[in-house]
């Protein structure tokens, strides 16, 4: 994810109306949080819709579907970043429910994999250590500028081992590893919340860059939240025998 986008598409040095903004900024920050409940109620009822109607097991038979799959996820998210602040809104949001749709099918497959009452156990724990945290990264005023290199070393770090993880064994380590994600996100989850303040601030005066920031930040709030619901699953999930 470019964490520097915000300066990118709309550098703070320019001069800006002095009209009032249409949004508060409780009403961008509910905004915001819809647009990622709703990106996740749409990767709900695609993965619900492949359990249930079993167009998961012909996504199965496909070669090297996961490859696929993590191809045209990393694609959407990539290109939303870069291209964010030259998109339209609708573009933008178009390719957001594209992602959630995405890891729908992948989900999907979990329903196959994990016992459907650990999953909701699971995913209640998600739902309330998300809550805290996005509670505490929007109400305090943290600093995360000391501690985001070494967050961002953490995404590098879990890439660099699931990438290895396909070549190698590395099973006995991965409690470890899904400890590490856990924390990891759920100081992402403080720090993208946050987040959400500054963008406002910077595109308040701007109705079509801050439609399309409160989407960026969604994204960014739905992927801290789908790889906490991961990990967490990883570590208190029970398989199906």
């Amino acid at each position: 994810m470019n964490e520097d986008w915000m300066n990118q598409a709309y550098p703070q040095d320019q001069g800006q109306s002095a009209s009032l903004p249409a949004l508060s900024l409780g009403q961008y920050t509910s905004r915001t949080f819809g647009w990622m409940f709703a990106g996740l109620l749409t990767t709900f009822l695609v993965a619900v819709s492949g359990y249930v109607s079993g167009w998961i097991f012909m996504v199965l038979s496909i070669p090297y579907w996961h490859y696929l799959l993590l191809a045209a996820e990393l694609g959407t998210v990539i290109f939303l970043s870069a291209r964010v602040q030259k998109l339209s809104v609708g573009v933008a949001r178009a390719l957001f429910f594209l992602y959630a749709a995405l890891n729908g099918v992948v989900f999907s497959a979990y329903f196959l994999l994990f016992d459907l009452s650990s999953m909701i156990l699971v995913f209640g724990a998600t739902a309330l250590f998300f809550g805290i945290m996005a509670l505490l990264g929007y109400v305090l005023k943290l600093d995360f500028s000391k501690i985001r290199p070494f967050m961002f070393g953490g995404l590098l770090f879990l890439a660099a081992f699931w990438l290895l993880s396909m070549f190698i064994n590395l099973s006995q380590f991965e409690l470890i590893v899904c400890a590490i994600g856990i924390f990891l996100f759920l100081g992402y989850t403080a720090y993208d919340t946050h987040k959400i303040k500054e963008s406002y601030e910077v595109f308040s005066q701007d109705d079509t860059m801050l439609a399309k920031a409160s989407i960026f930040s969604a994204l960014e709030l739905y992927l801290d939240f789908i790889n906490l619901f991961v990990y967490l699953l990883r570590v208190l999930g029970r398989s199906k025998d």
